[in-house]
């Protein structure tokens, strides 16, 4: 059974940092694309980033270019999502994803239940 588990949030002021941790279990994690997603109160679920399974190729959303960074461990089945200079906008729920064949735009396999981001001004 495929297994995502997001930790990492909570509140933080503007300004601030976050480190989002996703740990996978269930499956060949080396094998697979990872993404991060959010979604905001009354607003629909929306891509942040991605990261191939060669470490390398990475995707953003270019609302957050420059302040996110997406990386991965596959020896430890954890992507991370660093998120700097937080903004009232990031508050949302942050869920991390799993696809076996990814592209941009292309649906993903697996999600994990999410960890609550809150950015206050």
């Amino acid at each position: 059974q495929v297994q995502l588990a997001e930790s990492g949030g909570e509140l933080v002021q503007a300004g601030g940092s976050l480190r989002l941790s996703c740990a996978a279990s269930g499956l060949s994690f080396s094998d697979y694309a990872m993404g991060w997603f959010r979604q905001a109160p009354g607003k629909e679920r929306e891509f942040v980033a991605a990261i191939y399974r060669n470490v390398i190729w990475t995707h953003y959303a270019d609302s957050v270019k420059g302040r996110f960074t997406i990386s991965r461990n596959n020896a430890q089945n954890t992507v991370y999502l660093q998120i700097n200079s937080l903004k009232p906008e990031d508050t949302a729920v942050y869920y991390c994803a799993a696809a076996r064949n990814y592209s941009p735009g292309s649906a993903f396999d697996y999600w994990g239940q999410g960890t609550q981001v809150a950015v206050s001004s």
